[in-house]
C-alpha cells in the first residue's frame, strides 16, 4: 500500500502537467499571477461588433437566422493564437456579462462560434428574447475592455 501523501503529490503532479498542455501554444502575455483569474488581452483600437440580422425589435419565428458583423479586428478560430483576433460568441437572454477574467460559459446563454463562424440558426422558444454578442480571444477570454454589441430584443411568434 502507497502512502497518502505520495499518491496526492503524484495526482498534483499530473494535474499541472495537463495544466501545461492545454496552454501549450498560448503567447506568455496570456499569463496570470497565480489565483487572479486570466489576463486579458488588450482590444484593438476601434474594434466593434454588432448584429447584421435581426435587428432590434424584430418580430420573428422560431427558427431565427443570426448574421454577425465586426469591424476592426479579425475573426480567426479557437486555437488560432493571431494576436488581436478572435471569434464570436452570441448570449441569449443573459443578465450580465460572464466574468471577464474567465472564459465565457458553454452553456444554453452562451453560445460558442470558435471554429469562425459569422452566421447560424437558431430556435427560440415563443416570447421576448435578447441578443447580445460578446468577442472572445483565442481562449474565449473576453478582450481588455470587452468587444461586446449592444443588446439587441426580438420577439419570437
Amino acid at each position: 500500500m502507497r502512502p497518502i501523501p505520495l499518491i496526492a503529490a503524484a495526482l498534483l503532479l499530473g494535474s499541472g502537467l495537463a495544466m501545461a498542455a492545454q496552454d501549450a501554444g498560448h503567447p506568455a502575455s496570456h499569463a496570470a499571477p497565480a489565483g487572479t483569474g486570466i489576463a486579458r488581452e488588450k482590444a484593438p483600437s476601434g474594434a466593434k461588433v454588432f448584429f447584421v440580422e435581426p435587428k432590434d425589435g424584430a418580430t420573428v419565428g422560431r427558427e431565427v437566422k443570426v448574421k454577425f458583423g465586426v469591424e476592426g479586428i479579425a475573426i480567426k478560430p479557437a486555437g488560432d493564437t493571431t494576436p488581436g483576433t478572435g471569434h464570436h460568441h452570441l448570449l441569449i437572454d443573459a443578465k450580465e456579462l460572464p466574468p471577464l477574467d474567465m472564459p465565457i460559459p458553454a452553456d444554453a446563454t452562451h453560445k460558442h462560434y470558435g471554429k469562425g463562424q459569422t452566421e447560424d440558426t437558431i430556435t427560440l422558444e415563443p416570447g421576448t428574447h435578447t441578443l447580445q454578442l460578446d468577442f472572445g480571444d483565442t481562449r474565449h477570454v473576453q478582450f481588455d475592455p470587452p468587444i461586446v454589441s449592444e443588446k439587441i430584443t426580438i420577439h419570437v411568434k
